[in-house]
């Protein structure tokens, strides 16, 4: 734009007329607005008819996710409905092995107040530190003192220890297999009471005496349990060794924790070579799986406990 000229009346001339600052500014801002309002224009246009590799990606992975999520739906479902059901069953078992319920996995999931809002006042908060720390010191103190009763037992003249060592050499958890329970049979196909535990070994193996005690029956059968030992031990326990190739003790014969008294076979009703062996505490059916647990490491039991409870067929 060319410059504008001003006649000066006092010169008689004509001079170059001031810029002022607000018609600059006002330009600017009109160029400004100009520029932008081109800009914008251009990329909407632009975008209808062209796209970024990114958002070409990005409109695959949509119609992907479209196809996709109706068929995970019911995957889903089935997932929560497996869940619940492997809940239902440790609780199951949970009650068995403890004879108490299984502990909650979140225990303070059932406390809706601490869920309700993202901050919680500091009364609240206080008061449920305080009630779960009370909680824990009652019992705290419970197991103290059950240790203690058990400490004094075990320590008096008259305190008698279960049989609580391994039947077998060297046995690891691989070889456990289903314990007392219901347990489907081998050979009917269906559940049937499973009186003891199963522990698989190769044939000829040694069984072993889990504690001291006096030789009460041999049995010799092709049927049923087969060749068997009962051991009668000090405290109403008796112990017994199912499903035997040989027997190598008689009746009337006291024997020592750890002897040998005979070698794993599959005689009687038997799937295949291992030992089955009861625990019972004045004639009554214990779980054998509950007393070896003094015979190996934590890690070994957990997974031996594992491993029992949760093989559902027997092996007679």
């Amino acid at each position: 734009m060319s410059p504008k000229y001003v006649f000066d009346r006092g010169s008689f001339s004509f001079k170059q007329a001031p810029l002022r600052i607000w018609r600059l500014v006002r330009r600017l801002l009109l160029f400004l607005l100009t520029t932008v309002s081109l800009t914008v224009a251009i990329y909407f246009v632009l975008s209808l008819f062209l796209s970024t590799e990114t958002e070409r990606r990005l409109r695959r992975e949509i119609r992907m996710y479209e196809k996709t999520y109706p068929l995970l739906e019911p995957k889903e479902q089935l997932i929560r409905d497996g869940i619940t059901g492997l809940q239902v069953k440790d609780d199951e078992i949970y009650r068995q092995i403890f004879h108490t319920d299984a502990p909650n996995v979140d225990p303070i999931g059932s406390l809706d107040f601490l869920f309700a809002s993202d901050t919680l006042p500091d009364a609240e908060l206080l008061g449920y530190t305080r009630d779960k720390s009370i909680q824990l010191t009652e019992r705290s103190a419970r197991v103290d003192e059950a240790f203690r009763k058990i400490f004094l037992a075990a320590a008096g003249d008259s305190a008698v220890m279960p049989p609580m060592a391994l039947p077998l050499e060297d046995i690891s958890y691989p070889q456990v297999g289903a314990t007392r329970g219901q347990k489907i049979n081998p050979f009917y196909k269906a559940y049937v009471q499973h009186n003891g535990l199963d522990l698989i070994a190769p044939q000829e193996a040694s069984v072993l005496a889990t504690a001291d005690g006096t030789v009460s029956k041999v049995t010799r059968s092709s049927r049923g349990q087969g060749n068997l030992i009962e051991l009668t031990h000090a405290g109403g326990y008796k112990t017994r060794y199912a499903h035997l190739s040989d027997i190598a003790v008689k009746e009337g014969q006291k024997v020592r924790k750890g002897a040998r008294i005979g070698s794993v076979g599959m005689s009687g009703s038997s799937y295949a070579p291992h030992l089955h062996y009861e625990v019972l505490r004045n004639d009554e059916y214990m779980d054998p799986i509950n007393y070896l647990f003094g015979a190996v490491s934590p890690e070994e039991y957990s997974n031996m406990l594992f491993m029992a409870v949760n093989t559902e067929q027997s092996m007679d």
